[in-house]
């Protein structure tokens, strides 16, 4: 679908939180009232964003996904045209479902300098913090602009920013430097790991469990090749690349679910297990997967089909590239100053910085809060760690963007 300017002829939904939020804080309350758990619509959230913006004079492009139900959101601040700075935020959050939950997910709390809500820390915050900002940079004399991403679907396979740098890919209105918000303690992170996430389905033919030899187990076969997979972990974790900063310091895998079967006397025809490679740079996530389904073909699936199976069959649900931001580049140099961090990170879990970086513009990640606050229940961020996102926004688009 098209994109779509926000104008004056189409205001904000009517059952919109009101417009009138000002600093951070007030605009996270706003934020985390949308219900924006990744199985959900985000366009409610999304038009609400273009509506503030539109208020303070800023246009936003409106980017809806093939259904319409969700949509990015990419604003310019200051002049037109490549280059300059973005501020990088998903707003898609994970479920509070079977969480306990002390009060309503979705109505912000405040209590002993933490506000608590889905999605404070993961990554409403950050999102807030750069809005609360925009006045701001609307007065200061840009001489390259500065650009908003906000961003769906990062919590299930990044969806949202692969077709953001679509679109900026066929405007050429491509920035030459991003901040992805994601909770790091104000710490610059430099570089993350990769992750490939996978499906496995197993077929093989159902039989009484009585006559194994006229049926063939496809809970047998995905077994063994779950064992398989944790000998890759055991091989990586022993023989693998080592990239110092991560922890561990090498790539992992695993199996997180498995499923099969109908009934104990019934040789289960189905099987099907997730797994997912978290990868180090220098590893290659897609060549694992070879060396999987090689070892599969040669000493797995032969047995399965002479039983009358027809085999393995191999989904990709998702695959981040990581990211590695160059030593010494002038974007971590700059953002280190900002946020007053003299020290460089480097982190397990992945976000949508790879993909800009793969996209051609140099990306750190840097954000409020802490990850391990996010996806819990009474997810929460400090109300000290916004405050200094918003000292860091401001001094990092007067050293990068603005005139002095």
């Amino acid at each position: 679908m098209a994109a779509h300017v926000y104008s004056i002829a189409m205001p904000a939904p009517h059952s919109a939180p009101s417009l009138d939020a000002h600093t951070t804080r007030e605009i996270l309350d706003r934020l985390v009232s949308f219900d924006t758990t990744s199985r959900n619509p985000n366009r409610d959230l999304i038009d609400w964003i273009a509506a503030w913006l539109l208020q303070r004079g800023v246009e936003a492009e409106i980017l809806p996904d093939a259904g319409g139900g969700k949509a990015n959101l990419h604003a310019v601040i200051g002049p037109r045209g490549p280059g300059g700075l973005a501020l990088s935020g998903h707003v898609d959050t994970v479920p509070v479902d079977g969480q306990a939950w002390s009060s309503d997910p979705f109505t912000l709390r405040e209590a002993n300098g933490r506000l608590h809500a889905r999605g404070a820390v993961d990554m409403k915050g950050f999102v807030a913090s750069a809005l609360a900002c925009v006045p701001d940079l609307l007065e200061r004399r840009l001489h390259r602009p500065v650009h908003l991403f906000v961003t769906y679907d990062e919590e299930v396979n990044c969806a949202g920013a692969t077709a953001l740098v679509a679109h900026l890919d066929a405007t050429g209105d491509k920035p030459d430097w991003c901040v992805v918000g994601e909770p790091s303690g104000m710490k610059p992170i430099v570089a993350h790991k990769g992750r490939l996430s996978l499906r496995v389905r197993v077929r093989g033919k159902a039989g009484h469990s009585s006559q194994p030899e006229f049926g063939a187990n496809a809970i047998h076969a995905a077994a063994r090749a779950v064992a398989r997979v944790a000998d890759e972990q055991d091989r990586l974790a022993r023989e693998g690349v080592r990239v110092d900063g991560f922890d561990p310091p090498f790539s992992t895998t695993h199996v997180g679910t498995i499923s099969g079967g109908a009934i104990l006397n019934i040789i289960p025809e189905s099987a099907e297990f997730d797994m997912e490679w978290r990868t180090v740079p220098g590893d290659d996530a897609l060549a694992e997967l070879t060396r999987l389904q090689d070892h599969v073909a040669r000493h797995i699936e032969p047995a399965l089909k002479a039983g009358g199976g027809s085999g393995f069959v191999y989904e990709i649900l998702n695959e981040l590239p990581p990211l590695s931001l160059p030593p010494g580049h002038a974007l971590a140099q700059s953002v280190r100053h900002a946020s007053g961090h003299n020290a460089e990170g480097r982190v397990s879990y992945g976000t949508e910085a790879g993909i800009y970086q793969n996209a051609g513009i140099a990306t750190i990640v840097c954000g409020p809060g802490h990850i391990a606050q996010a996806h819990q229940p009474d997810e929460w961020i400090a109300v000290s760690e916004l405050e200094a996102c918003d000292v860091f926004l401001r001094r990092l688009v007067d050293s990068t963007v603005a005139r002095a």
